[in-house]
Order: structure tokens, then sequence, then C-alpha cells
């Protein structure tokens, strides 16, 4: 979760590791450049890509939306972390819909900046970009994100490139974990699968706990939990578990080893690639077989 023992366990991450290039830094502050870090798909389908604007009862939420140019796919919507809609999600994005999949990534903050609200290279190690997008984060809460989840879903089944007939995935990083598990509980019927990577506070000791929605979902799960993560809060794991196994749902929980908050997204500082790409094989395996 972000907070001040993220930005800790960055730091030392950073001071002790030879993984960080500084000719690989300065790569990840071009943007165009971002999609360059990702490994290329195998037999990657061509893709059609927009920015699009999505009706919800608190206005337009821009967002990103690309999928295989031919055919009708199963939806995906995409939470981002807390840096929001940037080039680094277009590039996820745009992976996962070269692997077949019609891609939703959302901003969050549309009520308060359309995206992207960080500038390209921004990093939550630095106190002025904390100081930007928390204030945005915690204008957000569990019934803003129903209502957002509800919008994006109606907007991905009336799109021609969407097959109704299958079930919506959806995916989360960082604030966008519990984000994923709000929308798989809000709309069971549509939602077969859900995917939190590094996801934050999707345990907690509040009556609006995350984790206590499972009972209400149908979608099948899959958490990939940041080794420092883990160690804040080591009980998590356990109670994941419980709650999926209670509801007769299949989840996949693992802690990746040596894998920081915030290792997924390509343009991060604590970016993983090869634990990075065994998350997003895991996720490739949860949606071939739970959107099937």
């Amino acid at each position: 979760m972000c907070d001040e023992n993220t930005v800790r366990d960055a730091d030392e991450y950073l001071s002790n590791s030879a993984r960080l290039s500084r000719r690989r830094f300065s790569t990840l502050t071009a943007g165009a450049a971002v999609a360059m870090l990702l490994p290329r798909v195998a037999n990657a389908q061509q893709v059609m890509e927009a920015d699009v604007e999505i009706v919800t009862p608190d206005g337009l939420a821009d967002c990103y939306f690309v999928h295989p140019a031919t055919g009708k796919h199963p939806g995906v919507i995409v939470w981002p972390d807390v840096l929001g809609l940037r080039p680094a999600f277009r590039a996820m994005g745009k992976r996962l819909a070269e692997s077949g999949y019609a891609v939703l990534v959302v901003n969050p903050y549309y009520r308060k900046a359309a995206s992207p609200v960080v500038s390209e290279g921004a990093s939550f190690q630095d106190p002025a970009v904390r100081e930007a997008v928390m204030p945005l984060a915690m204008s957000l809460s569990a019934a803003t994100n129903v209502t957002d989840a509800e919008a994006f879903v109606a907007f991905l089944d009336a799109q021609a490139a969407v097959d109704t007939g299958r079930g919506i995935g959806t995916t989360g990083y960082c604030m966008g974990g519990p984000m994923t598990m709000r929308t798989a509980a809000a709309i069971p019927h549509r939602i077969a699968a859900g995917a939190s990577f590094h996801g934050g506070r999707l345990v907690t000791d509040g009556a609006d706990s995350p984790h206590l929605l499972v009972p209400q979902m149908r979608a099948s799960y899959l958490f990939a939990i940041a080794e420092n993560d883990d160690q804040q809060q080591p009980e998590a794991k356990a109670v994941l578990r419980e709650a999926f196994a209670a509801a007769g749902l299949a989840a996949e929980i693992e802690v990746y080893e040596d894998a920081l908050h915030g290792w997924c997204p390509p343009d991060s500082r604590v970016y993983d690639e090869a634990q990075a790409e065994r998350a997003w094989a895991r996720l490739l395996a949860l949606f071939e077989s739970a959107l099937a």
C-alpha cells in the first residue's frame, strides 16, 4: 500500500540495487518509450485504440479503450495505481488487448482532473507527487468505486467489440486492488475474474473492508502480493484465503518474493521485470479459464 513505509522500502531498494540502471531510468521518463520496456506479445492481435468519455452519475470519465481490430472479445476494466491513467497503463492495456481482450483503462480521478494527473517520469517517491495525488486518492470512496464500476461495465457491454456472452475481467494495481473487489461484488453477474497486483487495504478492520464483499462475488481471483506489503500485514493473505474458500470461489494468492509494492507497472522505480512477467502470465491464465 502507498504510504511512508512504501517510500522507505523503495528508497532502500534503489540505494542498494543495481537493477534500475541510470540508462533505464532515463528511458522511463519518456512516455513514448514505456511500451518498449514491455516484452512483445507472441502472436499479437492488431488492435484499435481510442480515448473515450463515459457518462457516470458524477460526470464524464476520460478513459482509454483498446481492443482487437476484429471480432468480439471479453471485456476488461483496468483500475490504475495511485498515479492514475498514464502512458504506462495505456501500454499495459494495449498489451492485454493484443492478447485478445477489449480493455478499458480508467481515470479514477475524473471528478477532479483529466488524465494524466502526473508528468511523465513522476514517482511516488517524490514528495511533490505525493502531495498532488494523495488528495485525489482520498476523494474516492467505496461508493464512488461502485457507481463508476457500474458505468464502466455498461459502457463495455454497449461496445461492438465486446462479447457480452462472456464474463468481464477486472484488474487493479495498488489502490486499484480493492476497486476490483468492489466491482466484482457490485456486478457479480458480469464480473467473472479479478486480479489485484500489490493491492492495498484489501483486509481492514472496517465494516467496509473489501474482503467482506467476497460472499457477494462470483469471480475467480488472483492476488499477487508484494513482499513488503506482506511483511506489514502478514495475516491478510490467510484472511483472503478463508474468505474465498468459504464462498466456494477459486483464488490464487501468492506473495512475490523480493518484489516491492509497485513492482508491476513498467514506469515504477521498483519495477521487477521477471516478477512482473510472472504475475502477467498468471493473469492471462486466469482470464483464459474464467472468461472462457
